[in-house]
């Protein structure tokens, strides 16, 4: 995978609370750091939890290449028998979820207890 200058990865922090994967991501997600958002996300599924939780309260501003990179996520997750929970959604980038209408496809929860309770 080719890394752009400047392209580090989002994904600040992956925490375990038994076999969830809680995923720490921090700044915009976009065209610039969406492969190595994707490929960060992708390692930890390579794992094997049992669920994995993106918290997103820190992501101000997600484009379509981020949300793809949480498609492709959701797609594999599903083929794994892992369960995939977004969590703490900032208004901005939720909208772009019910626009989509992925709300209805992603699990979204306000918090990161809801989503591993």
């Amino acid at each position: 995978m080719k890394k752009e200058p400047g392209a580090a990865s989002p994904v600040r922090n992956v925490r375990w609370n038994q076999r969830a994967a809680i995923v720490e991501v921090v700044g915009d997600i976009d065209i610039n750091r969406s492969n190595e958002f994707q490929a960060s996300l992708l390692a930890v599924l390579d794992e094997n939890p049992e669920r994995i939780v993106v918290h997103l309260g820190a992501v101000p501003y997600m484009d379509s290449s981020g949300v793809a990179s949480l498609v492709k996520l959701l797609s594999r997750a599903r083929k794994a028998d892992v369960k995939l929970f977004l969590v703490q959604l900032c208004e901005r980038v939720r909208s772009i979820f019910e626009i989509t209408r992925l709300d209805n496809v992603f699990t979204i929860c306000k918090t990161e207890q809801e989503a591993l309770n």
